[in-house]
């Protein structure tokens, strides 16, 4: 069986065992490039990123935080939800299924697809390319939402699950470029920013896309997992004398929050998990931290404004499944909630860092650079809550503990001085002063002209 196969059968197997005990009945799977991976994984150590399992650190977190800054990382997100839709109606399949418009979708074009329920709420979201005039490959924590709705009508369209099959990649940072053209050995600078288009790796065919999840200069490399161990080894090789690191799971999430991007399952929560499509890739559990709703798990879903995504002119005339809920919204008058940043008062940061070499009542442990899983916090201004913060970390690029709020817009101006609750309901919990700031945390690359390089 070679690793095409093996990787099928093992990722069917999570898939249909995942309530079995780990290990035991329910195997572990890794990236497809965990041979070409554990030569650097010195630690030996490894975390969950939704059914497949990544290696925490190579280098150590802070130098891998760095990287997007300094140089440039290679990370790992195969284990991402990889769906191709196809067929005559597939592209109107997509369109009713997103909120952004698709009418002039181009052919190796790439956008942010946002996809609500009825109530409007956010229900999935991921990155859809057009790989042909009836082809798109649509990349995301879950993709489960997306099969479930096809399933309910008679669309001339089929999805293919290709997860197993391919890899994804990241190279993100100022050598991103440089990495990237020595490794396909040929000119990259044709490719636009949330463009891609085909080119090759030693013969082997990749798909090289333009995004931006660091808010850096960055691609993705998508090819078949057969190929993954000697692409990702000729990538680490041909970023050599650029200064490139491989990211470990432990600090991907960071750079996310300093380019002011929330994440499923981490910053909000999918409506869709109250629905028979409930994500076969996000095991969440119930959120930590501060937060305790009021009107149950909806208190975690988010309207697409909350996140940013909302739009600029109001709701447009195209038909799209969520559109009537935003605009009964609308017409009701309330402003959304706005998605700000926090900066995190220092001292009262390190005070629940150091409180294992004091005395009195431990607080809540903050791990670093950050927890994992969801962690909501609750946000106060003169003992009132007026949001909810979640995706604490500290980011040694900005010398700075941060983290997204969700926040009431009479309070989302950026100087304005909040109370973030630290710590579960029944702990000694602290109060942390925090400060709002504007998104993203640093200045946007993502469109560098990369011709002027």
């Amino acid at each position: 069986m070679d690793i095409t196969e093996a990787q099928r059968a093992t990722y069917e197997a999570v898939l249909r065992l995942k309530d079995a005990p780990f290990v035991a009945q329910r195997p572990a799977y890794f990236s497809p490039a965990a041979a070409a991976q554990g030569v650097s994984n010195n630690l030996q150590a490894y975390g969950h990123f939704a059914q497949t399992l990544l290696p925490l650190e190579y280098t150590g977190w802070i130098d891998e935080c760095t990287a997007h800054f300094a140089s440039c990382y290679i990370g790992d997100w195969s284990p991402l939800h990889k769906l191709v839709v196809r067929g005559s109606q597939a592209q109107a399949f997509l369109a009713w299924h997103g909120m952004r418009d698709l009418s002039r979708f181009e052919v190796g074009q790439i956008k942010h697809h946002v996809q609500l329920d009825e109530n409007g709420w956010v229900a999935s979201e991921g990155v859809l390319c057009r790989l042909d005039e009836e082809e798109f490959l649509y990349t995301a924590g879950s993709g489960d939402w997306l099969l479930w709705r096809l399933s309910q009508g008679s669309w001339d369209a089929e999805i293919e699950d290709v997860s197993p099959a391919q890899f994804i990649f990241g190279i993100q940072g100022p050598a991103a470029l440089d990495t990237m053209e020595k490794l396909t050995g040929e000119s990259l600078r044709d490719i636009a920013f949330c463009r891609s288009r085909m080119s090759s790796i030693n013969g082997v065919p990749v798909r090289v896309l333009r995004t931006g999840i660091s808010g850096e200069l960055g691609y993705e490399l998508h090819g078949p997992v057969g190929h993954a161990n000697e692409i990702w080894a000729a990538a680490v090789e041909s970023g050599g004398q650029f200064g490139i690191r491989q990211l470990g799971f432990r600090s991907q999430p960071v750079q996310h929050i300093e380019a002011g991007i929330a994440t499923n399952g981490l910053d909000y929560i999918a409506s869709s998990v109250v629905t028979p499509a409930v994500p076969r890739q996000f095991r969440v559990a119930f959120p930590g931290g501060s937060f305790v709703p009021e009107n149950g798990v909806t208190d975690y879903f988010r309207k697409p404004a909350e996140l940013g995504w909302g739009f600029r002119k109001g709701v447009p005339d195209r038909d799209f499944l969520g559109r009537d809920a935003l605009v009964a919204d609308a017409a009701k008058g309330e402003p959304y909630r706005k998605l700000v940043g926090l900066r995190w008062n220092a001292s009262d940061v390190t005070a629940v860092l150091a409180a294992t070499l004091g005395e009195g009542d431990l607080p809540d442990a903050m791990e670093l650079p950050r927890g994992r899983g969801p962690v909501f916090d609750e946000v106060l201004v003169g003992g009132q809550r007026v949001g909810a913060s979640t995706g604490r970390t500290v980011s040694v690029n900005l010398r700075s503990t941060i983290s997204l709020c969700v926040i009431d817009p009479a309070h989302a101006g950026p100087g304005t001085e909040v109370v973030v609750v630290w710590g579960k309901p029944g702990t000694p919990q602290r109060e942390i002063r925090a400060t709002v700031a504007a998104l993203p945390f640093k200045p946007d690359r993502r469109r560098t002209d990369v011709s002027a390089l």
